[in-house]
């Protein structure tokens, strides 16, 4: 079972994330000139901050007291101020938790920081406020290096698939047997982060380092709440109650949208890189699964999740071709016929020993590891 690789060990060694890494710093060097320091809370490092040089440095969104704010204005750094009244932080250093998204879950899902996030997107979204199409795209940028300091070093999967694929269903179960496949072969599964087919390749994923028995009660656990409609917060409640029953599950990284906000994340994913723009967020899903993309049955987005991926592959602009791995005859050869249109584009290129069509969700793994070859 693989564990993701430690966040500190292989971030860039410039930037600062944690009042532990800032206090390691200042300690160790005695200089923080030309440091990043990304929204580390400095109110009680005053001392620290008026002793130790800062020149060229920059701080995103620290709050700290004013005149350590005037003093290291002074030395010549940055000082990018905290936005007030936001339900998101712009500057942070870090992928997001199911737990931090879901603060407040007890007071129902429109309490939570992700519903507060999505709020503040539909209100300013309509107004074209450049202040906040700015705050959007800082937010966004920020998410996508604590990512690739996340994934540095892991061998990524991508599963893709609907998020109507309801709990309780053959199909969920599938997909969360392939999730716990994956990890156990020593692979970070990587999902646009939503419900239905996404959820449960997390949640297969959580389940990997238990055994058996426990996806077959938490399956069954979910049941109750088979889809996020009627009551988004009745479906997160059940998850949380999965994993307060079985704590300490396996690590999996999903990667939703505030721009599908009606589709909440899922909490079975332990590192959540959620984004406002959606392209930003498709084309980072699929450029980050360097061991290869599944498509399970999907419909429109994942239709265009499959040409978004074999793009890149056709013109080989990301290099080498990934594998590409299609679940379920029928349906993309008949219901949506994706299957076809991939093979007559792959014909004669690299990429064409680098797609699969299989039938069962079993066969997966074995198809992953023979394209991979």
């Amino acid at each position: 079972m693989q564990t993701m690789p430690a966040h500190a060990a292989h971030h860039n060694d410039r930037e600062i994330e944690t009042l532990e890494e800032f206090d390691a710093t200042v300690s160790a060097r005695g200089s923080l000139a030309g440091f990043r320091v990304q929204a580390v809370d400095l109110t009680d490092r005053t001392r620290e901050l008026l002793g130790t040089d800062t020149a060229g440095a920059v701080f995103l969104g620290c709050p700290m007291r004013e005149e350590a704010a005037a003093k290291i204005r002074t030395d010549g750094a940055l000082v990018f101020p905290p936005v007030p009244d936001l339900p998101f932080d712009p500057y942070r250093g870090l992928v997001y938790s199911p737990d931090e998204l879901f603060a407040s879950l007890a007071d129902g899902y429109e309490a939570t920081p992700d519903a507060r996030a999505y709020a503040w997107f539909q209100r300013t979204r309509a107004d074209g406020d450049i202040h906040a199409s700015m705050l959007r795209a800082v937010h966004d940028d920020s998410v996508s290096d604590a990512l690739d300091e996340l994934l540095c070093g892991a061998r990524v999967v991508g599963v893709m698939g609907g998020h109507a694929m309801r709990r309780g269903t053959e199909a969920y179960e599938g997909a969360a047997r392939l999730g716990r496949q994956l990890a156990r072969a020593g692979l970070t599964v990587a999902t646009g982060g939503g419900p239905g087919a996404m959820e449960a390749a997390n949640l297969g994923a959580y389940a990997a380092p238990h055994d058996d028995e426990m996806l077959a009660d938490a399956l069954q656990l979910l049941a109750k709440a088979p889809g996020f409609t009627p009551s988004i917060t009745d479906w997160a409640t059940t998850a949380f109650e999965v994993r307060g029953r079985w704590p300490k599950g396996g690590t999996s990284v999903g990667i939703p949208t505030w721009f599908y906000g009606h589709e909440p994340p899922n909490p079975f994913a332990s590192h959540i890189a959620k984004y406002f723009a959606n392209a930003t967020r498709e084309d980072g899903l699929l450029a980050r699964s360097n061991a290869g993309v599944v498509f399970l049955p999907g419909a429109a987005g994942t239709v265009q999740e499959i040409f978004d991926n074999a793009t890149p592959n056709y013109y080989e602009s990301r290099g080498e071709p990934t594998a590409m791995v299609l679940v379920d005859r029928t349906h993309w050869t008949e219901e949506l016929p994706a299957w076809p249109l991939l093979q007559s584009l792959a014909r004669g290129r690299s990429m064409e020993s680098r797609i699969a069509l299989v039938d069962r969700i079993e066969e997966v793994p074995e198809a992953l590891k023979r394209l991979g070859d």
